[in-house]
């Protein structure tokens, strides 16, 4: 931004998803501004979230081993 304001808030961003989510600093700066929303979207922001069925296909997709 022309006014200087994108750093020191990137900056602050960046500590935010270090302390919430365990983000390294170059998860952060690798991450799209879309990564980022979707992460900290709420629920009712993204969406209805998953179902039961849909979570228990992935659990037989990936299961804890």
């Amino acid at each position: 931004m022309a006014d200087g304001r994108f750093g020191p808030a990137a900056v602050a961003l960046a500590g935010v998803m270090a302390r919430a989510l365990g983000w390294r600093p170059d998860e952060f700066w690798a991450a799209t501004p879309a990564d980022v929303a979707a992460v900290l979207a709420t629920e009712g922001e993204a969406g209805a979230g998953m179902d039961g069925r849909a979570l228990a296909t992935m659990m037989e997709r990936f299961p804890d081993e």
